[in-house]
């Protein structure tokens, strides 16, 4: 089976979700014996369809434009048995290059009108139009931000649509907190393409644990909330908050219990269980526990009677620590905060 894969994403690297998701689909097409080649759009000059109608009528099946897509990609698009159109969602659909794409293909269609059996009306194909799946990721939490794409491919290809593949909270596929979740999804991403290639379809369980969901919705916009306004505070693009590896800044104690497991190191404690307590003085006076036991952190509000570290520091100075705005080993010299227990434990959970 020959597949052509188009990546539409202006992303690269781990930052292009899509193409983290594309990848793991056609390694799983290559491991099922097909012959695939990826094109990433962001490389080629495609010029957006006029509307002229040249490709019907000057020249049948033939653009006027002379470009990346009518001189490689339209040829290539026709000669194979199925297409993967890879894109992140913008606002409900396919972003600006995909659809740019999308459009010069118009030359695989006939001008003239006819009616399938259902009455509707549709311009007969020039050539042989290859079968598609489409896979799609966004950064929403909701199944539902999908529902006008799908609505719209199933109208546009009919039976040729094999597969749609979606994945919400896509940002969140890069999050070491979820990675036994993400190892999943991968996983079940490249046995959709082997599927694919073997039958063309995707089994239900197969799409199920590649949709499984990550996150609470409510916790995700609370989270999703704090972050946009670190971003906003410093300054940064998402780009550069990743690039140097910054920290969501918690503005209450719950914020903090939220956020503060995803920068502990859950392994370092191996096969123990050990209790961190944090008690807490100026704007938010109060105290909360995590419990770090089998690659897991469970947080709690409150004292624990008997944790194994205990942190005491100011509210403020601590956030300004795990944000990195001050150095905490710095801050525990000078005496700004104080740590009873096992001390070299503490700096093996904090090693991360």
């Amino acid at each position: 089976m020959k597949i052509l894969a188009l990546n539409s994403s202006p992303r690269t690297g781990d930052r292009s979700k899509t193409e983290l998701m594309l990848n793991q689909l056609v390694a799983g097409m290559r491991d099922a014996g097909a012959d695939v080649e990826i094109v990433n759009l962001r490389e080629k000059k495609i010029k957006h369809c006029i509307g002229c109608f040249t490709c019907w009528t000057k020249t049948p099946g033939q653009c006027v434009h002379q470009d990346d897509m009518t001189r490689e990609l339209f040829p290539r698009w026709l000669s194979v048995d199925l297409v993967v159109y890879a894109t992140p969602l913008y606002y409900h659909t396919m972003n600006a290059l995909m659809s740019a794409f999308k459009e010069r293909t118009l030359p695989a269609k006939q001008p003239f009108f006819e009616r399938d059996a259902q009455g509707k009306t549709f311009h007969p194909p020039r050539n042989k139009i290859p079968s598609a799946v489409w896979l799609s990721v966004c950064g929403f939490p909701d199944e539902s931000e999908f529902n006008a794409f799908s609505d719209y491919l199933q109208y546009t290809f009919g039976e040729r649509l094999a597969a749609e593949i979606y994945r919400t909270a896509a940002e969140l596929l890069i999050n070491p907190i979820l990675a036994k979740a993400t190892v999943d999804i991968l996983d079940a991403t490249a046995q959709a393409g082997r599927e694919l290639v073997e039958s063309m379809r995707i089994s239900p369980g197969t799409m199920a644990r590649i949709r499984q969901p990550l996150v609470n919705p409510e916790s995700f916009g609370h989270m999703g909330n704090l972050y946009w306004k670190t971003c906003i505070a410093e300054g940064v693009t998402p780009k550069t908050f990743q690039e140097k590896n910054m920290v969501v800044r918690p503005e209450t104690l719950e914020d903090f219990m939220m956020i503060f497991p995803y920068g502990l190191d859950c392994e370092a404690v191996g096969d123990r269980k050990v209790i961190l307590q944090f008690d807490f003085a100026g704007e938010e006076e109060d105290s909360c526990y995590f419990t770090v036991e089998g690659g897991t952190v469970a947080a709690r509000q409150g004292p624990c009677s008997n944790p194994d570290i205990t942190i005491t520091a100011p509210f403020n100075l601590w956030m300004d620590i795990i944000t990195r705005k001050v150095d905490g080993q710095q801050m525990f010299m000078e005496q700004q905060y104080t740590v009873a227990g096992d001390l070299s434990l503490m700096l093996q959970l904090f090693r991360s």
